[in-house]
């Protein structure tokens, strides 16, 4: 039962299907052929894992394929990941990052941050939980932390 007052339950509603909707039925859960990012993130903690696989064309992703197993808030966060990514170029996936990082951390984010982080604001519930924000952050933190590797090559 989701409570609050001044329709903020209604909110909180839409938030958790977003997020069992992303758990449910996960979004690019396909192998990529030959990937130029391929790399296996976990937390030991609580067991998330993660194998992440990006194709990237013209400095842009081109190609997305996420699976692993772990709690409902990391694999529909990964879920949320993968439909942001798309097409999306290194800086702004960069940017996507920091600005999911800053939600989490319940710092605040800029409308424009907002309208490009879309569903994924659905995430910043996660703040009531502070054990569950790493799970939540897995997927993001190793995708731009592989993502620069891969370009400073």
């Amino acid at each position: 039962m989701t409570g609050g007052t001044g329709g903020l339950g209604d909110m909180d509603e839409l938030y958790e299907a977003i997020i069992l909707d992303h758990y449910r039925s996960p979004r690019n859960t396909a192998a990529v052929e030959e990937p130029d990012i391929d790399l296996e993130v976990n937390n030991p903690f609580c067991g998330d894992e993660f194998h992440i696989q990006l194709k990237v064309e013209d400095d842009a992703v081109s190609q997305v394929g996420i699976t692993g197993r772990g709690c409902a808030i990391s694999q529909a966060s990964a879920s949320l990941l993968a439909e942001l990514v798309k097409g999306k170029s290194a800086s702004e996936v960069e940017s996507a990052v920091d600005a999911v990082r800053r939600l989490l951390k319940g710092e605040e984010i800029t409308d424009a941050e907002a309208d490009i982080l879309g569903d994924i604001e659905a995430l910043g519930g996660v703040r009531k939980f502070p054990v569950r924000i790493k799970c939540a952050l897995l997927s993001w933190v190793g995708l731009g932390d592989a993502l620069r590797d891969h370009l400073a090559k």
